[in-house]
């Protein structure tokens, strides 16, 4: 039972402070409390009194005011974020036959799986140590999967461990969160269908995923499920990560099941997000949900941006945040120059910066444009940028294996996979993707079905 981090430690602390700030609150009030904890520092599991102060502090900060003059306006309910959304296409008029829409999911899926593999073995990595990785290799930029068997100083210098998944070490896409949890909306749409709730959700996480399967929000939202507090409250109690990237990989599997209807995804992913995430953490489901339903359709990266922050409160963080990286591609600046722009706004070597929900949908956003619509291009643009590497593979990978489909992915991307899937997901251990896909385009008919009658 020593799993430290089921409590709260210092680095939590930490983060808590940065994100009250981040979201405008006036954290004057707690600012001598905070600091004092953070000093003295959490042993997570054996200091009893150390954590109720620390609960008793994340209780007291949520009521802590906004700051006069708060630029951004950013609410967690479906119905207000509607209102502050702008226009968008919302659906689609353009048919799809089960043929074209069994190649974007089969694309989609290997997209996502593609992604995730190339940056998970380089997950944690900050780039200096990435980046000078690849030049020693005289790969730089990056343009295939990362390797364990490369020289023997080479692996001393940058820490190569050769039990990690690189690409030479695995003949299938392993477990990964990325992943586990498009399986787990999947199993999820299947028990409970198109009118599924937050609830259902949270009931059905505790029914097929170990809670050692999750990571920061997840495992806050998780751990609030036990105690009895049920959504959204659950997003909110206690939660440091409440922002973090958690909920935007979980987009994914609520886009296959609505190609072409970016609202109906991006609500999808609200009933989802809503269970873990507040604010920017739910957007940025709602953001990648919208883009990927839309890739069904859209063929520009541009546009599919768009139509994801047409999803999403307009006066937010997270869409001011992807309208600079637009500019900055409209400015004509090349992906370099971008790429430092975002290492100039974010710490990579802060946590905080390193999973927030803002800095890696901005690296999704850059891949996206300066990738013009190729898919080995994009994806290690996403995966080189840093920050949490897989996590942005896998959303790129994702959303441009559902705009090009399966026949236009290159096979030296997907061969590697063959066509296997292992999640920690209970019914879905080990799966055949080609399965998955196929699962997703029932859905779709089904639920199309329903909204015709």
């Amino acid at each position: 039972m020593a799993h430290a981090w089921l409590y709260l430690g210092t680095d939590d602390l930490r983060t808590e402070r940065l994100q009250l700030e981040e979201e405008g609150r006036d954290t004057a009030p707690l600012a001598a409390r905070l600091k004092a904890l953070e000093e003295a520092g959490l042993e997570p599991d054996t200091d009893p009194e150390g954590q109720a102060a620390a609960q008793a502090l994340l209780d007291e900060a949520r009521r802590l005011p906004l700051r006069a003059g708060y630029a951004y306006d950013e609410p967690s309910g479906l119905d207000a974020i509607r209102h502050a959304r702008p226009d968008g296409p919302r659906r689609y008029d353009t048919a799809l036959t089960a043929e074209v829409l069994a190649d974007k999911l089969s694309g989609a899926w290997l997209g996502r799986c593609s992604g995730c593999l190339l940056g998970k073995p380089v997950e944690g990595w900050r780039t200096d140590r990435l980046w000078g990785y690849l030049r020693d290799l005289d790969q730089y930029p990056l343009h295939g999967y990362f390797r364990s068997d490369v020289p023997e100083d080479i692996a001393r210098k940058y820490d190569v461990r050769p039990d990690a998944p690189f690409i030479d070490r695995v003949d299938c896409m392993p477990e990964d969160d990325d992943t586990n949890y498009t399986a787990l909306a999947v199993a999820l749409l299947k028990k409970h269908g198109a009118a599924f709730t937050p609830r259902d959700v949270a009931d059905f996480w505790m029914e097929s995923l170990p809670i050692l399967h999750t990571c920061t929000a997840e495992r806050v939202a998780y751990r609030n499920f036990v105690a009895g507090i049920a959504p959204p409250e659950s997003a909110q109690h206690r939660n440091p990560y409440r922002e973090w990237i958690g909920a935007q990989i979980r987009a994914d599997a609520f886009g296959y099941v609505a190609p072409g209807y970016p609202k109906r995804a991006a609500e999808f992913a609200w009933r989802d997000a809503s269970i873990s995430h507040v604010k920017n953490g739910i957007y940025g489901e709602m953001w990648v949900a919208a883009m990927i339903a839309a890739a069904a359709v859209e063929t520009a990266p541009a546009r599919l941006i768009e139509v994801g922050l047409s999803e999403i409160p307009a006066r937010s963080r997270l869409a001011g945040a992807i309208h600079d990286v637009l500019a900055w591609h409209h400015e004509g600046i090349d992906a370099e120059a971008a790429i430092a722009r975002i290492h100039k706004r974010w710490d990579e070597h802060l946590p905080h910066h390193w999973c927030h929900t803002i800095s890696n949908a901005q690296i999704v956003a850059l891949a996206l444009l300066w990738g013009e619509g190729d898919f080995a291009k994009s994806i290690c643009t996403a995966v080189q940028t840093g920050f949490d590497t897989d996590c942005n593979g896998a959303t790129v990978g994702s959303i441009m294996g559902m705009l090009l489909g399966e026949k236009r992915l290159p096979e030296e991307w997907i061969a590697p996979l063959n066509g296997t899937l292992q999640t920690g997901v209970a019914g879905y251990h080990t799966v055949k993707i080609a399965a998955m896909a196929a699962e997703c385009l029932q859905l779709w008919q089904a639920f199309q079905a329903e909204s015709e009658t």
